[in-house]
């Protein structure tokens, strides 16, 4: 098994370095993630500028872009043989309800999906690291489970993982979640730096709005591993129809007597 992993808060982050070390025991790893942090960058493409590749010294190579970059470079012309699976992270903090949304955690993960290849994206729930080796070993222990079911390296899925801080042994079992809803995020912060212009600091993200049981946010908070299907196709199903009413109706309001 081949794996491509890749995440958001670059190439030295304590989650990447982790995963890559647990991963390593079930597969071949190939490490192309961003130089810098780039938490928030979505599926965004560096278009009018170049990305240059370059070589850590424990092998890791790092991108000068965003973390869909990394993944699309890579699957586009960096590596050799096509991975069976393109996992990211791990994140530093929760990537759950509309957080996916934001995500260059998600980001790189829809990316490998987007190429036809099964895709992970992992998240640590609180900031900070604590119990990162047993986080760690449960997305590797997860990936060994789906290889052994042949799950992996053959039709594209595209699964997000939020883990909470826990040590193995109080860890639950995982459960398949929908995404929750936040509340908006807090209002931007307005300084004013040196030269006295006036500046703003995106706000906070918001708290859990929509958190009942069967959500991401349910799970993780009673001690739960919260795995959630995501899907490519924002059309809105559920409402083509009233949208067909609607656009009939203002072709008709449109039309001379």
């Amino acid at each position: 098994m081949r794996i491509l992993l890749s995440n958001d808060d670059g190439y030295q982050a304590p989650g990447l370095i982790a995963l890559h070390a647990a991963l390593s025991t079930v597969a071949e790893v190939d490490v192309i993630a961003p130089e810098h942090n780039n938490s928030a960058k979505s599926n965004a493409l560096t278009l009018n500028a170049p990305l240059y590749v370059q070589t850590a010294a424990n092998g890791f190579r790092y991108v000068n872009g965003t973390p869909a970059d990394c993944v699309h470079i890579a699957l586009t012309g960096l590596l050799d043989e096509r991975p069976d699976m393109v996992i990211s992270g791990i994140n530093n903090g929760a990537n759950m309800g509309d957080d996916t949304l934001y995500s260059g955690t998600v980001g790189a993960a829809m990316e490998g999906y987007l190429f036809g290849i099964p895709s992970l994206a992992v998240s640590q729930v609180d900031k900070g690291w604590a119990e990162l080796e047993a986080a760690a070993r449960t997305v590797a222990d997860f990936v060994g489970q789906m290889h052994g079911q042949k799950l992996v390296g053959t039709a594209a899925w595209l699964l997000n993982m939020n883990i909470p801080n826990l040590p193995l042994s109080a860890l639950r079992a995982p459960r398949l979640c929908r995404l929750g809803r936040r509340h908006a995020a807090q209002s931007a912060i307005r300084q004013e730096n040196p030269r006295g212009e006036t500046m703003y600091w995106i706000g906070a993200a918001g708290e859990a709005k929509d958190a009942g049981e069967g959500t991401d946010f349910h799970a993780t908070a009673h001690g739960h591993v919260a795995i959630t299907p995501l899907q490519i196709d924002l059309t809105d199903h559920q409402n083509l129809g009233y949208w067909a009413q609607t656009l009939a109706r203002l072709a008709d309001a449109e039309t001379p007597a």
